[in-house]
């Protein structure tokens, strides 16, 4: 399968201080590509203008977290956008692929892919778990139906992604997908697996410990829980943070942003809601 026809799609990634890792994988990207960075102050900007002018770069005067992808995919201006990390890919010939399952289905925003990970292409975890999804495959859906995606590994049409809002700027990263997959649920659209379409990802050896990613992780569910979920729901969330330390650093770390959380406040529909108990019940 050829490259995808210019207009069609575009790939944002969205990084910070990952100056070599991106001069290695942005060229591997077969669409344009829109590079949204973080403030990294490790030279990115300029050293990847120098090496790939072809790549848009969108530099940013502060972190800003996921909602850099949504600020690239505004930029983008492509009917869909492909996501990938600075250490991630698309497969050779995927993304058109992923076009024409988006074009074949449209009442889905959201198709995730298969993501091998590392030299040895082991799956991830996470996709063995997508494709065993209890909310079973609609009709007019590709895959198995999802009420969330891995950010790294997503084609999304640009129409829904941006009328939902995009990912915000206050859950930030990591876990910003749920907040959006349970907007876009809300608003009728479907999110899908689809095993026939790749993604390569290979760790970056510049990661956060697991401790720390753990507690951003919590940050952001508690944070989209005060956005989407009925209150009881909140507190009992709450609860269980307090019980371990990462947990509850999330917690600490998700206060300050309450206010703003506040403000977005919008509880899903019940059948959204209904749906959540299904994945929570065969966890």
């Amino acid at each position: 399968m050829n490259a995808p026809r210019p207009g069609d799609v575009a790939v944002v990634v969205m990084s910070q201080n990952r100056r070599e890792d991106l001069l290695a994988t942005l060229p591997r990207h077969e669409a344009p590509v829109v590079l949204a960075d973080n403030a990294s102050t490790d030279g990115t900007v300029d050293a990847v203008r120098a090496a790939l002018p072809a790549v848009t770069v969108l530099p940013l005067e502060r972190n800003v977290g996921a909602h850099a992808r949504t600020l690239g995919v505004e930029r983008a201006g492509t009917e869909f956008v492909a996501f990938a990390d600075d250490d991630s890919w698309w497969a050779p010939g995927d993304l058109a692929r992923a076009v024409e399952v988006m074009r074949a289905h449209p009442r889905l925003a959201v198709l995730n892919a298969r993501i091998l990970v590392g030299p040895e292409e082991r799956l991830d975890s996470f996709c063995a778990e997508l494709a065993r999804s209890p909310l079973g495959t609609p009709a007019d859906l590709p895959g198995p139906a999802l009420l969330g995606f891995i950010a790294c590994g997503a084609m999304v049409r640009t129409e829904a992604f941006l009328a939902v809002g995009g990912f915000d700027p206050v859950v930030r990263f990591p876990g910003e997908e749920e907040r959006l997959s349970l907007d876009l649920a809300a608003a009728g659209w479907g999110i899908a697996y689809v095993d026939s379409v790749t993604v390569h990802h290979h760790p970056s050896t510049r990661r956060h410990a697991p401790e720390v990613r753990r507690t951003a992780i919590w940050r952001s569910r508690l944070l989209t829980a005060v956005m989407r979920r009925p209150w009881p729901e909140v507190s009992r969330l709450a609860l269980t943070a307090l019980r371990t330390g990462p947990e509850r650093r999330g917690l600490l770390r998700a206060l300050p942003e309450v206010p703003a959380a506040l403000r977005r406040r919008r509880v899903v529909p019940e059948r959204v809601r209904a749906d959540l108990r299904v994945l929570a019940e065969a966890a």
